[in-house]
């Protein structure tokens, strides 16, 4: 009996190992339907912390140190993604005709300004790094060697697109040793 009940434990456990897949849906042209991916607000942390590792994992496949979190940096980052989404368009400048290093000024970053990273997509934080490294302009970014720090930010609407602002900069005592 004991086998039994040990031989039924193991098939519902491995059947709840299993997962249940449902067939992609296919538009008319035979190619799959795009899902929409929804950041939840649960998800906020995760999502940071993918992109940053994300930029990360290409800085150390090239020599470079890895970027810490910075929540300034992040605020500026978050405040341009929602006005690019305000704007409707993504660019650099903000509604108020504020720069990248502005609006880094203004979120009380007590660094340099390196660069500003941004996307108009339907994207995942992984799949942007991996497009924003295929362009030399963002690669250079996220490879400066200057950058110490990192803020992610991003804004979602309605129908799913973000708008991804990711600011690099460099800590003021980072600054003081390069001077001396």
């Amino acid at each position: 009996m004991r086998l039994v009940a040990s031989f039924l434990l193991l098939v519902l456990g491995l059947s709840a190992c299993t997962t249940m897949t449902t067939p992609m849906r296919m538009g008319p042209d035979g190619k799959p339907v795009p899902v929409v991916y929804r950041i939840g607000a649960n998800d906020a942390p995760r999502v940071r912390q993918r992109m940053q590792d994300g930029i990360n994992t290409m800085r150390a496949q090239n020599g470079l140190p890895p970027l810490a979190s910075s929540l300034e940096l992040a605020s500026a980052g978050a405040t341009h993604a929602q006005d690019m989404s305000f704007q409707q368009r993504p660019w650099h400048w903000g509604s108020d005709g504020s720069s990248p290093i502005l609006r880094t000024q203004r979120a009380g970053y007590q660094g340099a300004f390196v660069g500003e990273l941004i996307s108009e997509t339907f994207e995942t934080e992984i799949e942007t790094v991996n497009a924003w490294m295929i362009e030399p302009e963002t690669r250079q970014v996220i490879l400066d060697p200057r950058a110490t720090d990192v803020g992610v930010g991003w804004h979602q609407d309605e129908n799913g697109k973000l708008w991804w602002a990711v600011v690099l900069g460099e800590r003021a005592n980072a600054l003081a040793v390069a001077a001396n």
